[in-house]
């Protein structure tokens, strides 16, 4: 399977960009796909996933309520809809998948990922 991240791009603070995650080579539903991101010098982190097995969607603490994950299975892909954007969101954003279903706990986890996209910019300041 490859993974497509699109839809990065400059914004003031307050602001939206939705990236996408065109999924290719299998199907979007039979996999747990995530997003990460990753800041200048700072290790990558989890943003928000959707697990296989039951299409939960979790959020990282600091995105919630601001960021909406979603999965269009006609067009095999994820998106990530960002509203109110903050400086401290910069950073490349990656998509990520498994044909796992990892427990709750482990989603935000990379080790729990065998593919992954090659990662989009964001960049929020003023």
């Amino acid at each position: 399977v490859q993974l497509q991240a699109s839809g990065g791009g400059s914004v003031h603070p307050g602001g939206s960009l939705r990236l996408s995650c065109a999924v290719s080579g299998d199907t979007v539903r039979t996999y747990t796909v995530a997003w990460f991101r990753q800041a200048p010098g700072q290790e990558r982190e989890f943003v928000a996933v959707i697990r296989r097995a039951d299409s939960r969607i979790k959020y990282e603490d600091s995105v919630k309520g601001r960021f909406t994950f979603s999965r269009d299975n006609a067009e095999n892909t994820v998106y990530l809809q960002m509203n109110s954007l903050k400086p401290e969101d910069t950073a490349v954003y990656f998509c990520a998948a498994s044909q796992r279903s990892p427990v709750w706990s482990s989603l935000g986890s990379t080790l729990m990922y065998d593919y992954w996209g090659q990662g989009t910019q964001v960049t929020v300041s003023s």
